[in-house]
């Protein structure tokens, strides 16, 4: 199958899912955003690039897994365009991730009605502010979940910009 035939399926699919779904397909064909299936760490799912692309895993994505029974082919989609919206500043942090994370996890449930691992409900209940014992509770549950490879353990709490605030006023 040809990338373009493939994109145009994926992202019907994606779109025909949920509100969140077509908002992110609308998102990703107004920006012009390049997404692929490249190969990376196992601890990815997918992963973006500060050029506004972003990639499914090869590692556990192929063309025909996405466009199948999927729903985490779907809501990794929509994770991604999510960091995309927020811009690398947030989404570079625990605050960033935590954002996506809940939205993805959200948009599970939704589409699945099922119930999540214990760690992901655990991090669906946390409430996203700025609170830094916060953060680094969701920090851990990331590190649990997805493993120390994924990367969480080196991202700062805040958005760089507040992170650098915050540590030269020890306020937000």
């Amino acid at each position: 199958m040809k990338d373009s035939e493939w994109r145009a399926l994926y992202f019907k699919k994606v779109s025909e899912s949920s509100e969140e779904g077509s908002e992110a397909v609308e998102f990703v064909q107004r920006h012009r955003t390049k997404i692929g299936i490249r190969r990376a760490r196992k601890s990815a799912g997918a992963f973006w690039t500060l050029n506004r692309r972003f990639y499914l895993n090869a590692v556990h994505y192929t063309k025909e897994s996405t466009l199948g029974d999927n729903p985490r082919a779907i809501t990794i989609f929509v994770h991604e365009v999510h960091h995309l919206q927020q811009g690398a500043i947030t989404a570079i942090s625990i605050y960033g991730e935590l954002d996506a994370w809940q939205y993805e996890f959200r948009l599970y449930k939704k589409i699945t009605g099922g119930e999540l691992h214990p760690i992901l409900e655990e991090l669906l209940s946390l409430p996203l502010n700025f609170d830094r014992d916060n953060l680094r509770h969701a920090r851990k549950l990331m590190n649990k979940f997805a493993g120390k490879w994924y990367g969480a353990w080196i991202l700062p709490l805040y958005p760089i910009t507040k992170e650098i605030k915050y540590w030269l006023t020890r306020k937000i």
